[in-house]
């Protein structure tokens, strides 16, 4: 693992290092904290699989056809691979999309109150119970279950809201069991208080919603949150409206890849992907407007774009057409910067960037000009920070990443004798402290 020399090298250049280790040796308070690894597994386990439905749970000693096809659901370990994280009040909400057969529940939680003090790989409860993840026997739909989920983000008004896609991406028996929704669910009680099921007029298919961003300006009701869901492969933008339970559609070139930018290496593995808009970050609200940048990126991509949340939210607008000049191309971020979340903190304002072509989380502070001599990196580590996932940032302002090793499970194999998954956190400012980021820090 890098030192924070090492980082400061790679993001600013030699010459700033030379002056910065100058600078630290007379000033010793200047140090970059590299995130903390809090849970790590070889692979995961779950709590009371053995709880079930008896008649209807399809995870038996036998065999489910799908497709004219019998497949095996039987609890298989190695492919249940995690995707997303999410930290509130204590719990971790993690999530393991249906790519495999096999996979108990695509929604988990881990209440941290609950682990030892030396536990390092702590089971996996279902969420918000096992019924409700558990596919049906013969894969019908069923709107009270899920069927794949990606990621989670959590509201300042205690609500969870996640993508089911509905669709089930086991290799060679593609298939979508139900229509995708968008489901929020009350985590003071545990309760889901609105599904929102997307309607084939919108997306055919719903296996490109991978996240989910959720805008809720300071001192708005809680009514009044939309809902930003980026379609990774369709190249579009969904925009929901809680009040008027109702969802628009955006479509712009830059929603698209570059395709310049498909070619990937991660841990050895070689690849290409052609994911188009992945990660929607949200700026600060402006009181005078009522308004706030929106900052997002295709995954096959270097390259970040901006629009305002006034636009995302008036549907008028997306239906008429004639936006594409609110869509606007923000800058380029710099070599193999490809990155799956990004998330902008409110307290430094810095936007970080879960960067899997380096391993490593980058940023860039948004006093500075955009262009890749004012992006830094706050951690690098091609040992054990294999292909970030995921990204979250927290009500107490945390930084929360996981990271899976996915390119590895696709292509090559995992050894089930490592580590190959784990959660990490930081606090954004101890992150930036003594980087290119930190300079103009709010």
């Amino acid at each position: 693992m890098p030192n924070c020399t090492q980082i400061k090298m790679y993001s600013i250049g030699l010459l700033a290092v030379l002056y910065a280790l100058l600078f630290a040796t007379t000033f010793s308070s200047v140090q970059c904290d590299e995130f903390e690894e809090v849970f790590r597994w070889k692979k995961l386990d779950f709590n009371h699989l053995a709880e079930h439905d008896p008649d209807d749970f399809i995870f038996h000693d036998g065999e489910t056809e799908v497709n004219d096809v019998q497949l095996n659901e039987t609890f298989t370990p190695y492919h249940n691979l995690p995707m997303g994280v999410t930290h509130h009040k204590g719990r971790l909400f993690i999530t393991i999309p249906r790519r495999r057969t096999g996979i108990p529940a695509t929604l988990t939680v881990v209440s941290l109150d609950q682990v030892s003090q030396d536990e390092r790989s702590p089971k996996l409860t279902a969420y918000p119970d096992a019924i409700t993840n558990q596919l049906r026997r013969s894969y019908e739909p069923d709107p009270k279950r899920l069927v794949s989920v990606y990621r989670t983000r959590v509201d300042r008004c205690d609500r969870l809201w996640f993508v089911d896609t509905g669709f089930l991406e086991y290799p060679g028996h593609r298939k979508q069991v139900q229509r995708p929704s968008l489901w929020i669910i009350d985590l003071q009680k545990d309760r889901k208080v609105r599904q929102f099921d997307i309607s084939e007029t919108i997306a055919a298919e719903g296996h490109g919603m991978a996240s989910v961003t959720v805008d809720l300006m300071d001192g708005e009701d809680c009514d009044s949150a939309y809902a930003y869901i980026p379609d990774l492969a369709f190249y579009r933008l969904y925009v929901y409206s809680f009040k008027d339970n109702r969802m628009w559609t955006f479509r712009h070139e830059y929603l698209s890849f570059d395709p310049r930018m498909t070619g990937f290496s991660v841990a050895g593995v070689r690849f290409r992907w052609n994911d188009g808009i992945f990660s929607l970050a949200l700026g600060p609200p402006k009181t005078e407007t009522n308004d706030r940048i929106v900052y997002f990126h295709a995954m096959a991509s270097t390259s970040e774009f901006k629009t305002s949340s006034s636009v995302l939210r008036n549907e008028t607008l997306a239906e008429a057409g004639g936006y594409d000049h609110l869509f606007t191309h923000l800058g380029e971020r710099g070599i193999k910067t490809q990155c799956t979340i990004h998330q902008f903190d409110p307290a430094t304002g810095v936007l970080f960037y879960a960067e899997v072509n380096r391993n490593s989380i980058g940023c860039w502070n948004s006093a500075q000009r955009f262009e890749p001599e004012t992006h830094g990196i706050v951690h690098l580590d091609n040992k054990d920070f294999i292909y970030p996932s995921d990204m979250t940032l927290d009500n107490e302002g945390e930084l929360w990443v996981m990271t899976n090793g996915l390119p590895r499970w696709i292509y090559a194999s995992l050894n089930l004798d490592d580590y190959n998954f784990r959660v990490w956190r930081q606090k954004p400012a101890r992150a930036i402290a003594g980087t290119i980021c930190e300079a103009g820090a709010l």
